[in-house]
């Protein structure tokens, strides 16, 4: 293959991938526990923007089990953000595992 050729491929790729990046940060995912009781949405960037409680599941009396759903709910976002950043990025490079990822 012509050297040219792969710089300009590569190029080309680089500038698919930052594209993706850039997109991935302004994406947003919601995840939940509690069977919806506790929604957290986290950014494409791993950054938390809102939590949204159900009153039924505030209770002084069980402190414990709200926190609890607090940290799955966000845990629940971070891992679908994640799954759809890998997605995004996976389809700007053809599914090449590159080692900048």
């Amino acid at each position: 293959m012509d050297m040219k050729k792969m710089m300009r491929q590569a190029q080309r790729m680089q500038m698919q991938l930052n594209q993706a990046q850039a997109e991935v940060q302004q994406m947003t995912c919601e995840g939940s526990a509690g069977g919806g009781m506790v929604k957290a949405v986290v950014k494409g960037d791993m950054t938390l923007v809102s939590i949204e409680i159900s009153p039924i599941v505030v209770t002084p009396d069980d402190v414990d089990m709200l926190q609890d759903l607090v940290v799955a709910a966000v845990n629940d976002a971070m891992r679908g953000m994640n799954d759809m950043a890998q997605a995004h990025i996976d389809a700007a490079t053809g599914g090449m595992n590159l080692p900048m990822m």
